[in-house]
C-alpha cells in the first residue's frame, strides 16, 4: 500500500495571522490544506491518508474533510512539539493501522501545488530504490553564512544544487526505525525526513518536481499561490 502522511501541525508564526494557522487559510473559499489533500485523495495510487494536525484544530479539520469529500483520510492525529515529532506521530499511526511493509509519502499540508506526476514518480522511485526525495533546481546563488563576520562564506555552483521539497517518500519500516533510533538517542533537530535518513546512512534518490511546488510559509507565498491558481483557472476558461 501507499500511504500519505500529510503533516499540518504548524502554527504559522511567519504568516502573521492571528485567527487561523496557515494551513486553514482560505483561497477562493477552500482552505490551503484541502487543496493539498485533494492531490492525494484523487491520486489512484494513494490508498490511505494520515493527517497530522494541530490538536486544537482537529475538530475543524474533520469538519472540512467531510465538507470537501476527503474520504481517504483514515485517521487524524495530533502534532507534536516539533516537525520531527509530528511526522513521527503520523508514521506511527500508519504502522499501527497498516503494518510496516508499505510505502509512506510525507508531505507538507501547506504545499498545495504538487501534481499527480510527481506523486507517481516518488512511488515508482521508492519501489525501485527504496526512497524518493522531491527536488527542484536551485535558481538562486547559495552560499554558506560566515558566523564570525559579515563576510560571505563558500559560494556553491547553483547548477550543482537542488532544493529539497516534498513529498519525501520511504519504505515505512525504514523511516519508522530511523525515527525510533533518533528518539532513543534524543536527536530531535532534523530539519526534515531526508536529513534524518541520511544521518542514519541511507543513500537518497531524487525526483524532480514542479518549480511552483512551494511551501506556503509567508504572506508572499500565499499571494504567489493565489496568482498561480488564478492563472491556471484563466487558462482553463480560455481552453488552453
Amino acid at each position: 500500500m501507499n500511504i500519505a502522511v500529510i503533516f499540518a501541525g504548524g502554527t504559522g508564526t511567519r504568516m502573521n495571522t492571528k485567527s487561523k494557522p496557515k494551513q486553514f487559510l482560505e483561497m477562493h473559499g477552500k482552505p490551503v490544506l484541502i487543496y493539498t489533500l485533494e492531490h492525494f485523495e484523487n491520486h489512484p495510487m494513494i490508498d490511505h491518508i494520515i493527517l497530522v494536525c494541530l490538536e486544537s484544530w482537529i475538530g475543524e479539520a474533520k469538519i472540512l474533510l467531510d465538507k470537501f469529500g476527503i474520504q481517504k483520510v483514515r485517521k487524524v492525529v495530533p502534532g507534536g512539539s516539533s516537525g520531527q515529532e509530528s511526522i513521527y506521530n503520523g508514521v506511527q499511526a500508519a504502522i499501527e493501522l497498516y503494518g510496516k511493509d508499505n510505502i509512506v509519502l510525507i508531505h507538507d499540508g501547506v504545499r498545495p501545488l504538487i501534481n499527480e506526476e510527481t506523486i507517481t514518480s516518488c512511488i515508482e522511485m521508492t519501489n525501485e530504490k527504496g526512497n524518493a526525495i522531491t527536488v527542484s533546481p536551485a535558481i538562486e546563488t547559495i552560499f554558506l553564512r560566515n558566523e564570525d563576520s559579515n563576510c560571505v562564506g563558500q559560494i556553491f555552483n547553483r547548477s550543482h544544487c537542488e532544493m529539497a521539497k516534498a513529498p519525501q517518500c520511504f519504505r515505512l519500516k525504514e523511516i519508522y526505525e530511523a525515527h525510533e533510533e533518533a528518539r532513543k538517542n534524543k536527536l530531535g533537530d532534523f530539519i526534515d525526513s531526508a536529513s534524518l535518513m541520511q544521518y542514519y546512512g541511507y543513500d537518497l534518490y531524487t525526483v524532480e518536481g514542479p518549480t511552483e511546488n512551494i511551501k506556503i510559509t509567508t504572506p508572499s507565498d500565499f499571494y504567489i499561490f493565489r496568482a498561480i491558481m488564478d492563472a491556471k483557472e484563466n487558462l482553463q476558461i480560455l481552453g488552453l
